[in-house]
């Protein structure tokens, strides 16, 4: 950090590089980089009032070079430097304190001088050193005159003289100090392109309006194109989307994301995913967009082949099923005896086919929330506002394990209802209540308008069946009672474990 000379009392050199090493001297001199100041307004000003302060015809800043003495703002002169075994300056830079000659004619140091002696016909001088945060005397603040001053400055004056130095030396490290900020920012510039272009991955920033002003040489490398402000490397099917979303991200703030192919430089397009996020200022003003566009074309291959897969596997079991339950229909007729034993092993399967159609179905979305399945399931007994089985209440997502032994559990019910419950009659109906209870979901089953039911009935089946789905698969818990109205079930079932 560079010290701040304003902020400090008129002060005498340290052991200072203008005294000792002429190197250290000249470098400290040019970390102002004093060629950007010459004839600086602020310096001007500075100039022009201590030629007022003084009452003196000439003014001028003074830097030390190394073969002369260099004017770098003056006022009522016009030299542009002066060779340093004559300039004045020198005896001050030397010293590091100010220096007053009030008549130079009988000074021995100047008498001789060629200013003095010439058509400048210097007098008067005093010069107040520049003193750096090193300690360095870099140049002076200079009154000069063409009469002598017998009785020289005024105390007021020459305090006036010490404080117009410091503000000199304000201007010159406020300059410093902002080319420090520039390389700083320039050095971590340059650090970013490096870190972008080390990346595998396109990285790029907008501004807050969407305007791109940076791509790394990823972008470069991947669609040979520089600066592809228009998307021309996206593919035309993709381009509407993705720019839709830019526009509404740019809109709201919200993270853009898209999925997209981009044209590689050899003519195959590549599929992308494309994610920008918003810089904030303290406010929350968007200040800029940093996005990331990452190759996923062999993951996205990769996927479509498993989801490929999947469907045919998906038809294959669709077709078991509907194989199984035509062998049990062919076996029933060659077995009367067993048709109703047939038919209940039927409608099961189908039950079945119809729960694995719901969660991984050949055609069409995939589907996976709770009441959806239940109304799959009961869908022979009516739909709408003729539904005889009714579901109400929270839904939940379930997962694909879980469709199976709920399509067990809920067909059980429904077939033993639809032959000894309210299903068997017309008036009777079924209504099934769901509720999220956080990390257990409550399902309660109620029949109502049915046959009376049987006080103490025979533990079957379809009881086992229930029990093993329900404890065994689901790692829940059932009851079943029977009330007046007819037949009730509650289920108690891990969210956990059916949750998507």
């Amino acid at each position: 950090m560079i010290d701040d000379e304003s902020s400090r009392g008129p002060r005498e050199p340290r052991s200072s590089p203008a005294v000792g090493e002429r190197g250290e001297h000249l470098r400290i001199l040019a970390s102002y980089a004093p060629d950007a100041l010459e004839g600086d307004a602020d310096l001007a000003a500075i100039v022009h009032f201590a030629a007022r302060l003084c009452e003196v015809r000439v003014a001028a800043v003074t830097l030390a070079g190394e073969e002369s003495e260099r004017f770098l703002v003056q006022q009522g002169s016009a030299l542009g430097e002066i060779p340093r075994e004559i300039a004045f300056c020198g005896h001050v830079i030397e010293n590091g304190q100010m220096v007053e000659v009030r008549d130079a004619t009988t000074d021995p140091r100047f008498a001789e001088n060629p200013h003095v002696l010439g058509p400048r016909h210097l007098r008067f001088y005093a010069g107040h050193p520049l003193i750096s945060s090193e300690g360095a005397a870099i140049g002076t603040l200079s009154v000069i005159d063409t009469v002598p001053r017998p009785d020289g400055l005024t105390d007021l004056q020459k305090e006036g003289l010490a404080v117009l130095a410091q503000a000199v030396m304000l201007r010159l490290s406020a300059h410093r100090k902002k080319l420090e900020v520039e390389r700083e920012v320039e050095a971590r510039e340059e650090m970013f392109r490096n870190l972008a272009d080390s990346i595998p991955a396109i990285a790029w920033s907008a501004t807050p309006e969407g305007h791109f002003d940076y791509f790394n040489q990823r972008m470069v490398d991947f669609t040979g194109l520089p600066d592809d402000q228009r998307g021309t490397a996206f593919h035309p099917e993709d381009w509407k989307k993705a720019s839709a979303l830019w526009q509404r991200a740019l809109q709201t703030g919200e993270v853009y994301e898209v999925e997209h192919r981009l044209c590689r430089h050899d003519g195959e397009y590549r599929w992308m995913i494309s994610r920008a996020v918003p810089v904030r200022d303290s406010t929350g003003k968007i200040i800029r967009w940093f996005g990331t566009a990452v190759d996923i074309h062999d993951i996205y291959e990769a996927s479509e082949s498993r989801e490929l897969l999947a469907k045919e596997l998906s038809h294959r079991i669709k077709n078991i099923f509907a194989v199984i339950a035509g062998l049990v229909s062919l076996s029933a007729r060659q077995h009367p005896e067993a048709k109703e034993l047939a038919d209940d092993l039927t409608a099961t399967i189908r039950s079945l086919g119809r729960a694995h159609e719901f969660v991984r179905p050949v055609d069409g979305a995939r589907r996976d929330n709770l009441q959806s399945l239940l109304e799959e399931l009961f869908a022979p007994y009516g739909s709408g506002d003729g539904a005889r089985v009714k579901v109400s209440g929270d839904d939940l997502a379930i997962n694909s394990r879980t469709a199976t032994p709920l399509a067990l559990v809920f067909h059980e019910l429904a077939t033993n209802s639809a032959k000894y419950g309210a299903l068997a009659t017309g008036e009777g109906t079924v209504t099934l209540r769901i509720a999220d209870k956080g990390e257990t979901v409550k399902l309660l089953w109620r029949e109502t308008g049915g046959k009376a039911p049987k006080k103490s009935p025979k533990e079957g089946f379809g009881s086992r069946l229930v029990e093993m789905s329900v404890s065994g698969q689901l790692g829940g818990k059932w009851e079943r009672r029977f009330e007046d109205d007819g037949l009730v079930v509650e289920l108690a079932l891990p969210k956990a474990t059916i949750a998507a």
